[in-house]
């Protein structure tokens, strides 16, 4: 199959841009030119590439797997040239770093201190939910993803770096807030916001209450992200289950407080994800060591939220 490196960059700008027009102006051609390439490519595979329909160029089946194929050789020449940089003894390469909303808390931290020490690394940096994430990394846009369970239908290789727990949290003046060993029942009495189906901190939060039957059935109100589950919390509108490093500053302030709920907080870990499929560049060895030796130390400290001495049990 005689295929070229230039079809392959003119079929990846289609795929980007959805339009002939914008794919020419990024590579800095012409309509008629990137038109001719994708016909000779169209030519030798035998099979049409994009459907054009009035939203745009959408890519068929065929081009699909083609697609995939040049997202591949792309990939691999980008490695290749940080291979090559790192046998001349240099230092230099790009990370696209991908991480789940929740990780957007402590990932700026994390990458200011692992720019400290190699200044020559560039850091891409892509933030999303779980199924964003997974579907950057499924795509090879990102190189590694930060996430608290890695993916169960792609083939990945993932490491932990650190502890990640799980708490409910209300406003300083909820009636519960200086409460002891608050149980499973009762706590399952109150008004809970959660995240969206399908995020890995819902997915917790339905195992916790699996033998409350009664609760799994109307778990709470659904909101699509931490900050607004945080401000509703703040305002009196139930109570949240989210991560613990999701709320550092607002403990620090005593906006919020942890509940002390027996069986909590869940303790999940942290993972570093890629792909197990592709060449590990040497940008993305040099952050994986960095992020086994010093990860935890830039994960958020959760101070304690409740006086002990005006704490009472709860009977």
């Amino acid at each position: 199959m005689n295929i070229t490196i230039r079809q392959l960059r003119s079929l990846i700008a289609i795929e980007k841009s959805q339009k002939i027009s914008s794919a020419a102006k990024e590579l800095g051609l012409t309509g008629p030119a990137i038109t001719l390439q994708l016909k000779q490519l169209e030519d030798e595979i035998g099979l049409p590439l994009f459907d054009r329909t009035p939203a745009g160029m959408r890519p068929t089946a065929a081009g699909r797997r083609v697609l995939d194929a040049a997202h591949s050789v792309y990939e691999r020449l980008r490695t290749l040239d940080e291979e090559i940089t790192a046998f001349k003894g240099g230092r230099h390469g790009t990370l696209r770093l991908g991480a789940v909303s929740t990780a957007k808390y402590f990932a700026p931290r994390l990458i200011a201190a692992f720019k400290n020490r190699h200044p020559t690394i560039q850091i891409e940096l892509f933030v999303g939910n779980r199924a964003e994430t997974i579907g950057a990394l499924r795509e090879q846009s990102i190189d590694i993803a930060l996430m608290g369970r890695p993916p169960a239908d792609l083939k990945v290789n993932a490491s932990v770096f650190g502890d990640h727990p799980l708490v409910i949290i209300a406003p300083s003046d909820h009636h519960l807030a200086r409460r002891r060993e608050i149980s499973k029942s009762q706590i399952a009495t109150e008004e809970f916001l959660v995240r969206e189906p399908g995020s890995g901190t819902r997915i917790s939060l339905e195992i916790f209450f699996a033998d409350v039957p009664s609760k799994l059935d109307n778990l709470g109100t659904e909101m699509g992200s931490n900050e607004t589950i945080k401000q509703a919390v703040m305002a009196g509108l139930g109570v949240g289950f989210i991560s613990a490093h999701t709320i550092e500053q607002e403990l620090q302030l005593e906006r919020l407080v942890i509940l002390d709920v027996v069986g909590l907080p869940i303790r999940r870990q942290w993972f570093s994800v890629s792909r197990a499929d592709r060449a590990q560049s040497p940008a993305m060895g040099i952050f994986q060591e960095f992020l086994t030796r010093q990860g935890p130390r830039y994960l958020p400290v959760i101070p304690r939220t409740y006086p002990a001495e005006t704490a009472l049990t709860n009977r």
